[in-house]
């Protein structure tokens, strides 16, 4: 019995293609920027955009989920330029609100065990339809990174030198915070709102850990995630467990052996 003989083994086999490099292009801007609790607030967020769609009749939970992602993302970034608290404590407020509010809502009446699932995701339910929407996403962001990449770079190591260059900050910024929130949201539901953050940084980071320059610093990071997503679904096959879990865990074998090889190093 093959690991390819069964549809949704293929699907989650391409969905894994498409989504791990994903998070190995966007987490190596994340951990360089200091991102990774704003990331990990939008995955939180989508508890509160699930439940807007129901508020608002959205039978799509998915399309919910990006409309109200992208808004908060974009919310984040606007209250963060005024300046009025540090980062961290508005992003914690902001993901405190979220999940409370989303919680409420989808709770009432214990309806909330129809969404229990998002928590710990599913890649093995999608579908092909949702792999071509990953698939324009995925297009979408490397035609961003291709034309942006070096005015992120710019802005997360000098935002005098960028304004100096007339570098449009905000715009890029925003743009960037929108495509975390795209990727993000559309795959909470085969990741895990639990999980998802942890696959946007341990690549990145374990990067980090051993690479002496920018290219092998992404080109690790798109090794590393590919590898865990890869294995992680074989492995969860295997051994009946839940594949977001699984992936996480052999994310982490790698950050900490990369880790100790660049200490040893």
């Amino acid at each position: 019995m093959t690991l390819f003989q069964y549809d949704f083994m293929k699907y989650a086999f391409a969905a894994i293609l498409i989504i791990a490099p994903l998070f190995g292009i966007l987490g190596t801007m994340i951990v360089n920027n200091k991102m990774a609790f704003f990331s990990d607030a939008l995955g939180h967020s989508a508890l509160t955009g699930i439940a807007a769609g129901v508020i608002f009749g959205i039978a799509d939970t998915s399309l919910s989920m990006m409309i109200f992602g992208i808004a908060f993302a974009l919310l984040l970034n606007w209250v963060k330029s005024r300046n009025v608290a540090s980062t961290d404590t508005i992003i914690s407020v902001f993901s405190s609100c979220c999940i409370a509010i989303g919680l409420a809502i989808l709770s009432r009446g214990g309806n909330f065990s129809k969404y229990s699932s998002l928590l710990l995701g599913d890649v093995l339910s999608i579908t092909k339809r949702e792999i071509f929407y990953l698939l324009l996403i995925f297009i979408a962001t490397i035609i961003f990174w291709i034309f942006c990449y070096n005015r992120l770079q710019t802005i997360s190591l000098h935002r005098a030198l960028a304004k100096s260059r007339q570098f449009r900050i905000t715009r890029i910024e925003n743009l960037f915070s929108v495509f975390i929130a795209l990727v993000v949201m559309l795959s909470i539901k085969w990741i895990g709102i639990l999980l998802i953050n942890a696959l946007l940084i341990l690549p990145a980071a374990a990067s980090r850990n051993i690479s002496e320059n920018v290219r092998e610093y992404h080109l690790f990071s798109i090794i590393f995630s590919v590898f865990s997503g890869m294995l992680g679904l074989v492995v969860s096959y295997y051994t009946d467990m839940a594949t977001g879990p699984m992936i996480v865990i052999i994310a982490s074998v790698i950050f900490f052996a990369t880790y100790f090889y660049g200490r040893n190093r």
